[in-house]
């Protein structure tokens, strides 16, 4: 990745505002971008996010269940649910960090060692903003050649989200020497820390 490419697109986001906060504002996000490990790991250490949860998006309830997931059948992609604080995080932000440290939005229905449309890249928008900032997000990195493939993610209005079996949920801080972590996951919350470091919280 061009190093250059990320002051081009302009990294700003809100700081919280100091003080006594009465009232904390509440937003949500999905993405999908390979095996949601290392995805939900990596938006757990952003500042301004408040949590997030493991699961699956694009298919029905019935096959929204691990084992029938990797089938590769069900129309579902992992998926992780954000939620955030857009005092504190911007949804921009977020979709830069979702590009440009939690997976490679240029492998088609794969994900490094894992391959089927599970690990496809999506994001899966929840209202007309999302969808207007994902696309620009889309556009800007494309225009920058951010990568020398095209980008395959795609932008798809959220219908259903439905959260994956508990022993997901935040699978990083349970198995963190566990070789596919290791290897696949625990870089990205390093390259989180470098490239993001007003973002990044431990």
């Amino acid at each position: 990745m061009k190093a250059t490419t990320l002051a081009s697109l302009g990294l700003a986001w809100i700081a919280a505002t100091d003080g006594p906060v009465l009232a904390q504002s509440r937003e949500t996000a999905v993405f999908a971008g390979g095996c949601f490990w290392g995805v939900d790991a990596v938006f757990r250490h952003v500042h301004g996010v408040l949590r997030v949860v493991s699961g699956y998006s694009g298919g029905s309830e019935a096959t929204a269940h691990y084992e029938v997931v990797s089938t590769d059948t069900t129309g579902h992609a992992e998926a992780v649910e954000v939620t955030f604080d857009p005092s504190q995080v911007s949804y921009e932000a977020l979709l830069r960090v979702f590009f440009t440290v939690a997976h490679d939005p240029t492998q088609r229905n794969r994900q490094g060692p894992d391959e089927g449309t599970q690990y496809r890249s999506v994001i899966f928008y929840g209202n007309p903003a999302q969808h207007r900032a994902a696309l620009a997000m889309i556009a800007a990195l494309a225009r920058d050649h951010t990568y020398s493939r095209p980008i395959v993610t795609e932008v798809v209005a959220l219908e259903h989200f439905y959260p994956a079996e508990g022993y997901h949920q935040d699978y990083l801080a349970h198995h963190p020497t566990q070789p596919y972590i290791v290897y696949n996951d625990l870089p990205k919350l390093r390259q989180l820390e470098q490239r993001f470091p007003e973002l990044y919280q431990p």
